[in-house]
């Protein structure tokens, strides 16, 4: 009898430690947005230009990490110093030459051990122009200590939206975990979209949407569950009548002829019926279904694996799907100069927003 109190008592105290040291969001919760009183509204018919990037951490193409091969035994635990300065500064030179708009970043560390405890987004504003004058924010992986041997640290992910535009308001959604015991799903990452709301001249607002899908929920029906929270979404605004763009790292292939071109130590991420298509069914997207169907489909390419297997980019999973009511304009992948700053490529698109509230 005294020997389960006892162990009653170690389990609640376990189980007390473990929520105190993890990241509890809510379902939709509201983000702090940092913005210049000088910052303009968008104008309606305006045209912009968004930039979509998984910068890894800022840690460049130095290194195998261990979750970087499907054994997740890669040797490699953290950059260095000089490397995460080095990525910085080279991040902020594209950011600088492709002078978009918006800016919507996945992976940008805030308070993590292997990176030196930075926030890094901070650091990156430093380096750029005081034309971003807005941004938000949003964790994705954050506790006080994670108990894996290849971490034994702090951890703190975000996505991170820049905005020359002013922002009025930011969401926090929550997207389905990875199934798993409670003590592993406290720990793990906690997937999500970060909403940022534009207002623009004479009422409306343009929705600018950031997320970075599992990378790891392979046996589980997550990427599908994530991908219907995020048509849930979309189907949301669109029915309101907002104009609206989504980017980010979805960690998933446009088609099953993606899926063939890749070797098998490579396929094991994905599903040969990827779980991306009602987004690509239901939504304009850059790229598009022919455009990475296409001839020139290597052009299309957003992801170079840190796996030393892998010779050359071999992959799209990076993109941005938007409303029927904007228009697509000149867009692209950055591949010429980036292959060495992280393992993916920025995507860069052009929009035009819808000339009058009333196409709204």
């Amino acid at each position: 009898m005294w020997a389960a109190g006892t162990l009653a008592l170690l389990l609640v105290a376990l189980v007390s430690l473990v929520w105190i040291l993890t990241f509890h969001p809510r379902p939709h919760q509201a983000e702090p947005v940092i913005c210049a009183l000088e910052a303009p509204l968008l104008k309606p018919g305006q045209t912009l230009r968004v930039l979509t990037w998984n910068v890894q951490f800022m840690a460049g193409k130095n290194y195998v990490f261990f979750f970087d091969v499907p054994d997740g035994n890669g040797p490699d635990e953290r950059p260095s110093r000089e490397d995460i300065s080095h990525t910085l500064s080279e991040v902020a030179r594209v950011i600088h030459d492709e002078n978009p708009d918006l800016v919507l970043l996945q992976e940008v560390d805030n308070g993590a051990a292997r990176t030196d405890y930075e926030d890094q987004l901070q650091r990156l504003l430093g380096l750029l122009t005081s034309e971003y004058a807005c941004h938000v924010s949003a964790f994705y992986w954050k506790a006080a200590y994670v108990p894996h041997p290849r971490i034994h640290g702090a951890v703190g992910l975000t996505l991170a939206t820049l905005s020359k535009y002013r922002i009025s308001g930011a969401t926090r959604h929550q997207l389905s975990l990875i199934p798993g015991n409670f003590v592993t799903q406290q720990f793990n990452l906690k997937r999500a979209v970060l909403e940022a709301r534009l207002p623009l001249e004479q009422g409306g607002e343009f929705v600018v949407l950031n997320t970075h899908l599992d990378a790891f929920a392979q046996g589980s029906n997550t990427m599908e569950k994530q991908v219907r929270e995020i048509d849930s979404l979309l189907r949301s605004l669109t029915q309101s009548g907002q104009p609206w763009v989504i980017g980010g790292d979805f960690n998933l292939l446009p088609n099953v002829e993606a899926y063939r071109r890749l070797p098998p130590r490579q396929q094991y991420y994905f599903n040969p019926r990827t779980e991306i298509a009602p987004l690509f069914e239901s939504y304009q997207a850059v790229p598009s279904l022919a455009e990475v169907s296409g001839p020139d489909y290597q052009q299309w390419f957003t992801h170079l694996p840190n796996d030393p297997e892998v010779r050359g980019p071999d992959r799209t999973i990076d993109y941005l799907f938007f409303s029927r009511t904007v228009r697509l304009g000149t867009h692209w992948v950055r591949q010429r100069d980036t292959q060495r700053i992280s393992d993916h490529m920025p995507l860069n698109s052009g929009f035009q927003l819808p000339a009058r509230n009333s196409e709204f």
